[in-house]
């Protein structure tokens, strides 16, 4: 939990089919020997979350049988092919009430414990406290994950849709956001084509 502060629950963003990829779902991808979402999901936990909702969508039947999600909430948005925002709101909705939650994405396989204990170290109440990675220019970029109050989470739900997930609330609400140098750690890069496969490595 961060510093005496409420605990976190992770939501993990799993619901895509991985098109462009063409390797079926990203949460099943391999990386380091388990499937991509396993691996994330203990991330999470081992980076001090209190809890992962994890959220499934394409062919979700088969990332249950095939994945170990033990110890997590695992939901389903019946509308993932509509985009991130419903997978955003099913996966804050699944939060415990009072928790602050960590919003991160399935399909960057750089997130690690250590990035994780860092947001949630950096985390001051009232604001949002959001990964950044530098940019060729080395100027900080917002990426993933993104870790908000309850009420700041529960606020950013109610204005998800189609591909946006936070992004709107974000948008309105710049002020709020402290950006926090995790560019040590990971570049913040997906894996989305198949030049990017070299992040399983």
């Amino acid at each position: 939990m961060t510093r005496g502060f409420p605990p976190a629950t992770a939501v993990l963003l799993a619901a895509g089919a991985g098109t462009r990829l063409g390797r079926g779902p990203k949460a099943l991808l391999p990386f380091r020997g388990a499937p991509l979402v396993s691996r994330l999901a203990g991330e999470l936990r081992a980076g001090g979350c209190a809890g992962v909702v994890v959220v499934l969508g394409a062919e979700a039947a088969r990332v249950r049988a095939e994945a170990d999600l033990a110890g997590c909430t695992a939901v389903e948005n019946p509308g993932w092919a509509a985009g991130m925002g419903g997978s955003f709101r099913a996966g804050v909705e699944a939060a415990p009430a009072g928790h602050v939650v960590l919003v991160a994405v399935v399909d960057q396989p750089g997130l690690d414990r250590a990035l994780v204990a860092r947001l949630l170290r950096a985390h001051v109440p009232g604001r949002v406290a959001a990964a950044g990675f530098a940019d060729d220019a080395g100027r900080l970029r917002r990426g993933h994950p993104v870790l908000f109050g309850p009420g700041q989470a529960r606020a950013a739900a109610a204005l998800a849709e189609g591909d946006a997930g936070a992004r709107t609330w974000l948008a309105r609400n710049p002020e709020a956001v402290d950006l926090v140098d995790c560019s040590d750690l990971s570049d913040g890069g997906d894996v989305d084509t198949a030049a990017d496969l070299w992040r399983l490595a």
